[in-house]
């Protein structure tokens, strides 16, 4: 699917290319969005650029996603998808800046490319390739805060619920989420990285580098970039010792439970040691023809019994 953005448009065109198609005067942005062969091909003809393939821009060396050719800068990044779904993932999108037109390649639906075209509606901008790139890239690191304020929130959430939660609580709905909260903070990390990374490469391209606004504009993104870095770092310690925390309760609960156990069995013992004894069938055993044996036998087991319960009473194991 391929999306096209105009200079002063009013609309995200979505359009159907040909082999002979080429790209209107006042075009600024090409998205091409999950692009079959055909239509990536059609815009390598229309551009005269060899666009990365998908298996190509998964690719994780630094060569493979940063690199100038044919006059244009191509950089790719892995971004955090589907954040709010079940299934969140970091996908890789490519952006090529070449003259005054962004071409973006990516294979995943992504929320702030989607508030990025709606804001650049709104407002009339971008005028140039170059300021939709910082656009974007803007847009992304904004979508990024959100998911990590999200997370500081629910990760907030749990710990109230981890230190508060009444005894016999259970640590399973705790656990899982904060489990998810760790994965979706780790992608937005390597997300955040993989975008300074782009950020720093993105300098030596002669429509950013040569126009002081864009690359005052693109410095300001790269301090929000190390800022959110930081930030989710913090955010996966706090998690980690969370989840730390939630283990070694259930490990003092289950002792605990162990620990009833233990003193049962111990109280128990001497009451069945004392049964067993006169649970023999011996025909010598002067306690059998004597009327006081039973309840001799009942008092000891209870007295043996209480003895090691009271012991441990005074010790304040129970």
């Amino acid at each position: 699917m391929l999306h096209l953005l105009r200079q002063g448009a009013s609309r995200l065109e979505t359009i159907a290319v040909a082999p002979d198609w080429a790209p209107p005067a006042d075009a600024l942005w090409i998205d091409l969005e999950s692009p079959s062969r055909e239509e990536e091909l059609a815009v390598e003809q229309a551009l005269g650029l060899d666009l990365p393939t998908r298996e190509e821009m998964a690719q994780i060396e630094p060569s493979s996603r940063l690199y100038q050719e044919g006059g244009a800068t191509f950089l790719t990044a892995s971004l955090l998808a589907r954040s709010d779904g079940e299934h969140p993932a970091a996908t890789p999108v490519t952006f090529v800046l070449t003259g005054e037109l962004l071409v973006t390649i990516r294979y995943d639906h992504l929320k702030a490319f989607e508030a990025f075209a709606q804001s650049a509606l709104q407002n009339g901008k971008p005028t140039c390739g170059g300021e939709a790139l910082m656009g974007l890239l803007e847009a992304v690191v904004e979508r990024l805060a959100s998911v990590l304020e999200r997370g500081s929130a629910r990760v907030q959430a749990s710990s109230n619920a981890i230190f508060d939660r009444p005894r016999g609580a259970a640590f399973e709905p705790l656990l899982t989420g904060l489990s998810r909260t760790q994965s979706i903070t780790a992608m937005a990390q390597i997300s955040l990285i993989s975008l300074g990374r782009l950020a720093s490469f993105a300098m030596l391209a002669d429509e950013i580098g040569e126009a002081p606004a864009r690359k005052a504009h693109l410095h300001s993104i790269q301090h929000d970039v190390q800022s959110l870095t930081e930030h989710s770092g913090h955010l996966g310690t706090h998690i980690s010792f969370l989840l730390d925390a939630a283990l070694g309760l259930i490990n003092i609960e289950q002792n605990n439970i162990m620990k009833v156990f233990s003193l049962a069995t111990v109280i128990l013992m001497p009451p069945t040691l004392v049964g067993a004894i006169y649970g023999m069938n011996f025909v010598h055993m002067p306690e059998l023809s004597w009327k006081l044996g039973y309840p001799m036998a009942l008092g000891l087991m209870v007295v043996s019994g209480l003895g090691p319960a009271l012991w441990f009473k005074r010790r304040g194991w129970f």
